[in-house]
Order: C-alpha cells, then sequence, then structure tokens
C-alpha cells in the first residue's frame, strides 16, 4: 500500500508537536509570575488582597511595585509591567499610543476611593470646607497659611485635585510633597499648620473592631461641602458609594496581556467577589458587584 508525501508530513507534524511539552506562556491564571506596578495611593488595600491571592493560589507570585501614578503609566507603556492599577483610564491620546506600540489595553473600574483632606488635631477651625476655600488654600491665596503636603509631585492625587479643584490654576508656593501618604498623614500629625491630601486607606481605621467606618485618631479629617445639597460630608463609605462625596474617585485596572496570563488571572480576582469584598472591608465601594444602600432610621424609643 502506497502512503502518500502529504500524508507522511502530517504525521511527522503531529509527532514534532506532541514531543513539544513547553507551555504556550510562561504563565496562566492562576500560575507562574508576574510584576505589577500598583500606585502607592492604593498600597493598604493591595496589600490584603495580595495575601490573599497569594494563600489561594500557592503557585502563583504576583510582585507588587508601588509607584506614583505616572511611574505606573510609564511602565505599561514601555511594557515593564503588563498590569497596573491606577486612578483613572487611558486617554484618548494614550490609547493611540498603545496601538502604535502594539499593546492591546483591557481596562475596568473595580471600586470608588476618596481623597482625604487631613488637619492636625489642633486645628480649631477649617474642619468644614467648600471648593472655593480648598482652592484659595491650594494656591495659597487664603486668609490662613497653610503648609500643603501631598505624597510625591507625581501622584494621582496631585492630578486629582489639580483637575477636580483648582480647574487650571496652579499649585501655589506652599505646596509640598513627601515621600508618600503615610508620611504625608506623620507630617500633619506633627504640625499644626499643615494640610494634607491622602488615599481613604491611610485615614481609614480598618482596625476598628466594630466595622463603623471610623477614621484614625491621630489626624482630623475635613468635610467637604457638597454644592449641590449644601451638605458638608466625610469620606464614608456611603457617600463614596453615592458619589456625593466631592472627593471621590475610582480604581482602575488596565491589563495588556492577550492571553489569559496570571495578570489577567489577579484582575480577575479582584473584579470578582473575594476581591471586591476586600475593597469594601478596607471602606471603598466596589462596584464590579451587587450592593444595596438603605436609608436606615434610628429609633430613639
Amino acid at each position: 500500500m502506497r502512503i502518500s508525501a502529504k500524508f507522511l508530513l502530517m504525521c511527522l507534524c503531529v509527532f514534532l508537536f506532541s514531543c513539544d511539552d513547553r507551555p504556550a506562556h510562561p504563565d496562566s491564571l492562576g500560575k507562574g509570575e508576574i510584576d505589577i506596578s500598583v500606585d502607592e495611593t492604593f498600597r493598604p488595600v493591595m496589600e490584603e488582597q495580595s495575601k490573599v491571592f497569594d494563600s489561594s493560589f500557592p503557585d502563583a507570585r504576583v510582585h507588587i511595585h508601588y509607584k506614583s501614578e505616572a511611574a505606573c503609566f510609564k511602565d505599561y507603556f514601555d511594557k515593564k509591567a503588563r498590569l497596573i492599577l491606577v486612578t483613572r483610564d487611558l486617554s484618548k491620546e494614550e490609547k493611540e499610543a498603545c496601538k502604535q506600540r502594539q499593546i492591546y489595553p483591557t481596562a475596568l473600574a473595580l471600586a470608588r476611593d476618596a481623597v482625604a483632606v487631613i488637619l492636625n488635631n489642633a486645628a480649631t477651625g477649617d474642619t468644614l470646607m467648600d471648593m472655593a476655600v480648598l482652592k484659595g488654600i491650594l494656591t495659597g491665596q487664603y486668609s490662613k497659611k497653610y503648609t500643603v503636603v501631598f505624597d510625591n509631585s507625581a501622584s494621582s492625587t496631585v492630578r486629582f485635585i489639580t483637575d477636580s479643584v483648582l480647574r487650571g490654576e496652579k499649585l501655589g508656593s506652599n505646596v509640598f510633597a513627601a515621600k508618600g501618604n503615610s508620611e504625608v498623614v506623620e507630617y500633619v500629625k506633627n504640625n499644626p499648620d499643615a494640610i494634607g491630601f491622602v488615599g481613604l486607606g491611610y485615614v481609614a481605621d480598618t482596625a476598628d473592631p466594630n466595622n463603623t467606618g471610623s477614621f484614625i485618631k491621630s489626624v482630623k479629617v475635613v468635610a467637604i461641602k457638597n454644592e449641590q445639597t449644601g451638605e458638608f460630608l466625610q469620606p464614608y463609605q456611603a457617600y463614596i458609594a453615592l458619589k456625593t462625596y466631592p472627593l471621590t474617585r475610582h480604581i482602575y485596572y488596565i491589563n495588556s496581556e492577550s492571553y489569559p496570563g496570571l495578570g489577567t488571572g489577579f484582575a480577575n480576582f479582584l473584579s470578582y467577589q473575594r476581591g471586591q469584598l476586600i475593597f469594601f472591608h478596607a471602606d471603598m465601594f466596589p462596584v464590579r458587584s451587587e450592593m444595596v444602600i438603605r436609608d436606615a432610621q434610628i429609633n430613639s424609643k
């Protein structure tokens, strides 16, 4: 019986592929090793996320590098990080840049966060502020001279405050950068004339046994006026959920993986039930799971 050359070639191909046991990619959804870049603002909650993920997927190693938001985006475009966690989605121009670099991003909002404004405990006034007061403080034009402290000159908090409060005006000469959110809290704690801007995770008292959404006691958290309702609100979870607290923002993941790799696996974990619950317990508001907010009535009898 004659065997065609075409049939022999097909058999050879099948044999060669069956002999190659190497995986197509070095990692999968729950296995392997990856470096990701995360906005330093989210360090407290992401450290908790990492602990639970590591215990759930013992064959996976997600190495988190905490950086300024600008540095996270640089890592992404330089292809040093397939996954980043930041406070905004890609802009139209950045999406075009992705095409040019043959990067194919997926982005998704995971939870709502907030920027907290903090004062020294000795401060007697300005615990209630509207946007005009905030703007005056940030530009150095307010009647009381504050030392304004941010975490980093290239941070998401600086960008957010510049966009949402200053709206084109420049920061004053009274504005300084520390070396992170923890350092901002420490500086404000020790300086009566300081005012700081930090991520919610650095002032939320997650160790509160009653889980009442309280704040740390080492500084005062300012209540910001909602210009539509006239209410002065602190960054409590309910106000973040309803977006009535004026300095509410989001945490996004931006992923460039074109296959089901570990970056996608970690992003999925953050999007699903366990990851969303961790955001919830960190006083953020998870947006990938169904949450019901009800008005509570207190019976004084």
